[in-house]
């Protein structure tokens, strides 16, 4: 196992856990560190006029500093029923609730056409598997922004590294070019 995987499995997290029953997760819910969420919002160039969307919200942490820091709009979707309570509750209490939504909804079936900035902390294998949807669906100029994990066959268009209480996070920006 990588480091990266050890991270993961050291946390404690196991895939298909989640707090509602009844509802399987194709990854585990790991937080962003705030710093790295802010660096990556200024990495895909997030501004007013920007709509982020962030697949595999968690607790709405990137569009609600998208809309609290940058002045975007954002859309959260999360196919955990309680992650999704607790974005919208969050987004209540930050003053942000009028500029983002969160819909429990599979990443994979959601309209992406909106987005001019996606926002990922998947697994390797989901990036992969959403990267036609992501070709397919996204405008020309279009960012895409991951923490951690690249997208095979993509070569990323710019990278950065944010250290963090002594942990070294990657993240990647791909901007969607013409076909």
């Amino acid at each position: 196992m990588d480091r990266r995987g050890f991270l993961l499995a050291g946390a404690g997290f196991a895939l298909g856990a989640c707090s509602t029953p009844g509802v399987k997760l194709d990854v585990p819910f790991v937080s962003t560190p705030h710093e790295v969420v802010e660096a990556m919002l200024v990495l895909a160039k997030v501004g007013p006029n920007d709509m982020v969307y962030d697949l595999g919200c968690g607790d709405g942490r990137f569009v609600i500093a998208a809309a609290r820091e940058f002045g975007a709009r954002g859309v959260g979707i999360d196919i955990d029923p309680a992650r999704i309570a607790e974005a919208r509750a969050a987004a209540q209490s930050e003053g942000v609730a009028e500029r983002v939504r969160f819909l429990q909804q599979d990443l994979f079936t959601v309209d992406l056409s909106p987005a001019s900035v996606v926002t990922l902390f998947l697994l390797p294998e989901l990036n992969d598997r959403l990267a036609p949807k992501l070709k397919r669906e996204l405008r020309p100029g279009a960012r895409v922004v991951s923490h951690r994990w690249m997208i095979r066959g993509w070569p990323p268009d710019e990278t950065i590294l944010v250290d963090v209480d002594e942990l070294r996070h990657e993240a990647f920006l791909w901007v969607i070019r013409k076909a």
